[in-house]
This record gives C-alpha cells, structure tokens and sequence, in this order.
C-alpha cells in the first residue's frame, strides 16, 4: 500500500509587499534583492497567527476532497512558528476545524518541515495507523523576523499549504521514496535563540533582539546548495530517474540562486522547475505545498508524473521524496 495526496489547497495573506515596502526600512533597492534572492514580492500576515493561515487552506483541501470534519483522524502541523509554545499549532487547528476524530501534533524541522511531515504522514497511512492525515505546512514568519536585519527582511513571507494524506487508489502512484537528514552542528548559523528552555524570555533577551530569526548568509547559502543538490541527485539516482522522466522538481523556495544550482546539478530544464519565489519569497514550511496547490489549480501536474520534492532549512535540516501524482480521488 501507498499513500498519496488527494486534495490539496494553499492560503496566503491579500496584503501584498514588494521591495519598495522593504526599502522603507532597509539600505537596500529591488536590484539588490531579486540579484540575490530572486524575489520581488511577499505577503505578510497583519493579524492573526499560524493556525489563521491553515484553516483557510483546510477548509478548501477537505471541501475539495467532499471530506467532512468526521472524515479527517489525523492532523501533522509543520511549522516554526505555531500560535503556542502549547498547545500544539494541531490542537488548535484541529479545534477550530471541528476534526473531532482527529489526534496529531506539530513537526519543527523548518525550511523541511514538510518534507519531514510528508513522510511521517505518509508512513502513518501506509501502516494503517491513520487512514486520512490533514498535512499542513505554514509559518507566520513576520512573527519572527526583524525589519531592521536585511539578511532576514528581504527573504520571508506568511502563508500555508495543505493536503490531504491517504492511501492511492493505485499503488504505482503516490509516495514512493525519500531520504532525510539533519545535522545539529548547522545550528550555529540559523536559529531563534530565545525563547525557549535554553533562553526564556526576558527583558534582556527582548532588548537584544533574541526572538528574532538570526541567519549568517555565507555559510546557510553553501551548506543549502550542497544539501539540495546532493539529496535530489541521490534521490533521483536511486529511482532511475533522469532530465527526460522527471517531471517537476518542487525546491524549497529559500533562495533563487539556490533552486537554480539544484537544478543544474540534476541536468534538469528549467521548465520543469516550479518557482513562484518571486511572488512570496520564504514561507518556510509553506513554500512546497503552495508550489504543489499553484500548480495543481493551473493543471499542470498531470496524472502520473514524476515528481521530486527538495528542501534545506536550519538545524540544519534537508530532505528530498519522489512521488508520482496522483488526481484521483479514493
């Protein structure tokens, strides 16, 4: 048996940002970020939290999919940002849903968040241990983020993805492989320090800034474009697959220099990249899944397809799943 996503759906703030709204706050132009990031626009979240993002996008998923509230038993919330330290961001989703049927928790692994979550989604279902997983990958990221930091400010944005989980109607289709790492010695170079049990906040940590994103740019954009590339080559090798059977690469959208030195290292055309970094920069966990809902709206994921999903975040973290496409519906 395998699983497969049936539905999927994405949410993302109306309020639409471009570089000359950074600039406000920044020594900085628009040339200067898109030549380094490739990004020209983002959303950013006025109000609300993490949880405020998902439930659109859920709500779309299941209506797609003809699931009710009793339908979904299990809810994955991949975020770095949830709306508590606790309850879990899937506590509260699951409450505002109304998933009455549903247990589940959140996944902390950042810029692979869904990644992480997918597979774990996907191993629930195939051991019949959940039947119908509600898999959401968000991040409220201005919750985080300094304005005054460009090594931040011009990266991020607010939005959030998420899919249905269940088992394929075919069992050529759906999720197929993967391969994950982490390597805790990466955390030096991009974290949130304060905050936690290692920090608790303070008068001392909020004047310092501590509960904002730090990020040292060198050493993150070197170990990200070795960490794509080298997963999504592996994955792909070990599935056979080469530029002519894959389809798509779905990359993190951290970085457009990063997305494209993947791509090369695969030998893939751009065409078959999806990239809509320019229009929402980094949405962390969410940026995959809205890659995934964008494309599947517009109708060019086609039943069948080969598909790899690539991703590096802090910790550090970086992971890659081939999948084949799956539009029907169990």
């Amino acid at each position: 048996m395998s699983a497969t996503i049936t539905s999927i759906a994405h949410y993302l703030p109306p309020d639409v940002y471009p570089n000359s709204y950074i600039e406000e706050y920044l020594d900085t132009n628009h040339e200067w970020i898109m030549t380094r990031s490739g990004i020209a626009e983002r959303r950013f979240a006025k109000d609300g939290a993490t949880s405020d993002l998902i439930v659109p996008a859920a709500k779309e998923a299941m209506e797609k999919a003809g699931y009710g509230p009793e339908d979904i038993d299990c809810v994955i919330v991949a975020t770095v940002t949830p709306d508590h330290a606790f309850p879990s961001t899937a506590c509260v989703v699951q409450n505002k849903l109304g998933l009455k049927n549903a247990w589940g928790y959140d996944i902390s692994a950042a810029c692979s968040g869904f990644i992480f979550a997918f597979v774990t989604a996907a191993k629930l279902v195939e051991s019949g241990a959940a039947k119908r997983v509600l898999l959401c990958g968000a991040d409220k990221m201005t919750s985080v983020m300094n304005m005054q930091d460009r090594a931040q400010a011009v990266l991020f944005g607010d939005g959030a993805g998420v899919c249905i989980v269940e088992k394929s109607d075919d069992p050529e289709l759906g999720f197929k492989d993967f391969i994950t790492h982490i390597d805790g010695d990466g955390g030096q170079y991009l974290h949130k320090i304060a905050g936690g049990s290692f920090k608790p906040s303070s008068e001392e940590t909020v004047a310092n800034k501590e509960h904002y994103i730090f990020q040292d740019g060198q050493p993150v954009f070197k170990a990200a474009v070795k960490g794509m590339a080298d997963v999504s080559v592996e994955i792909m090798e070990r599935n056979g697959l080469n530029n002519e059977t894959i389809d798509w690469l779905v990359p993190h959208q951290a970085n457009l220099r990063i997305i494209t030195a993947t791509a090369k290292r695969m030998g893939l055309d751009p065409e078959k990249v999806m990239i809509n970094i320019e229009k929402y920069g980094n949405t962390t966990a969410g940026t995959i899944p809205i890659c995934l809902s964008e494309w599947s709206q517009k109708g060019d994921l086609k039943h069948g397809q080969n598909v790899i999903l690539s991703s590096f975040g802090a910790g550090f973290t970086w992971g890659s799943i081939y999948m084949r496409w799956n539009t029907n519906k169990k």
